[in-house]
């Protein structure tokens, strides 16, 4: 089995995207601390040809709380507000129609936890793009919070009984090749090639959430973009 394990990000980029589907099975990373500023509940869209930062409003959100233990503040009517700002950014992208109406879906009050906010916009999203990998959360399942850092991720690959272990190219540093070898487990980082589409008619603007990504291209492109990577 090939494993991937990530802290819940909200809309995140294609690389993302890539992870889930190069692999078998994709753990929500939920009971760590959470991290103030980061991209648990945020993300950048395209507006006016520039990269802009949208935020999803969170109650008493604290680096001292984990991920799970933090709600999404839907009293502000934000749901409202930002789908009128993708109107106002990508109203006349050629997708426009069918992507606002799976974003909508996607931001459901009834999800008042933002690691389950995050988890029922990817699937949704990977449902869209036809992405078959099974999502679990790991405050679900593993039980090992007493564990640190790559311990901790290497227990979930015992607990899971994988094989192959893919990380983002961010986490060379992190992880050690033999440390996993020695452990029977393959180690490999996932790195997205450069993808670019038009934006309008404006100079492209890299690596910003899959809501701009499908707002400017067709499901078959995308498909194409999720395969668009090598693994070092």
């Amino acid at each position: 089995m090939t494993l991937a394990i990530m802290q819940p990000y909200i809309f995140p980029y294609i690389g993302y995207f890539q992870l889930i589907h190069a692999v078998d099975k994709f753990v929500i990373y939920d009971d760590v601390n959470f991290i103030n500023r980061g991209w648990i509940n945020r993300n950048r869209i395209l507006m006016n040809g520039k990269d802009f930062l949208f935020t999803i409003p969170l109650k008493d959100a604290s680096q001292n709380k984990l991920i799970n233990e933090i709600e999404v503040n839907w009293d502000e009517n934000w749901k409202g507000k930002f789908l009128k700002t993708l109107e106002q950014a990508y109203k006349k992208a050629p997708h426009y129609q069918e992507v606002v109406e799976l974003i909508e879906r996607s931001l459901t009050p009834d999800k008042e936890i933002i690691s389950r906010v995050v988890v029922n916009n990817l699937r949704l999203i990977n449902d869209y793009l036809d992405i078959s990998t099974e999502i679990v959360n790991s405050s679900a399942i593993y039980q090992n919070t007493h564990l640190k850092a790559q311990e901790r991720i290497l227990d979930i690959c015992k607990q899971e009984q994988a094989n192959h272990y893919i990380n983002p190219i961010g986490g060379t540093e992190l992880y050690n090749y033999q440390y996993f070898e020695e452990r029977e487990i393959k180690l490999n980082f996932i790195k997205t090639d450069r993808i670019e589409y038009l934006q309008f008619k404006n100079e492209f603007v890299p690596f910003l959430s899959i809501i701009d990504v499908l707002m400017f291209n067709s499901k078959e492109n995308i498909k194409s973009f999720l395969n668009q990577y090598e693994l070092v």
